[in-house]
């Protein structure tokens, strides 16, 4: 795995872990209402994830960001799907976005490379 997505996972995942076994209700139930969102619905999951990316980009969350690029990979993604809802991400997000676009491009390739 390129050192980009494994360094992102292996702290994305301690961190988590940490905040979960803090056993706060609140974060518990926000963690859980985020996992059951993007669950198959009246939406597929490919959808949602591309709903979640382009949200996080406009949002500027490079973290929620490389998250959904991995998911969305992981769910059958093209790379031409991902570029376009990024195109639409900084057509919402306004030129602000560029950097996230660069860094996520950056992730996309990290992870064609995995």
């Amino acid at each position: 795995m390129d050192n980009l997505v494994e360094e992102f996972n292996v702290y994305r995942s301690k961190m988590n872990d940490k905040l979960l076994a803090d056993n706060n209700l609140l974060v518990k139930r926000i963690f859980n209402l985020d996992t059951n969102a993007y669950q198959e619905g009246a939406l597929n999951v490919k959808t949602k994830e591309l709903l979640g990316l382009v949200a996080s980009t406009v949002l500027r969350c490079d973290d929620c960001i490389k998250y959904h690029l991995e998911t969305s990979y992981k769910n059958g993604v093209t790379k031409e799907e991902m570029m376009e809802a990024m195109g639409i991400a900084t057509l919402v997000g306004g030129t602000i976005v560029i950097p996230h676009l660069r860094r996520a491009y950056e992730f996309w390739e990290a992870l064609e490379n995995n």
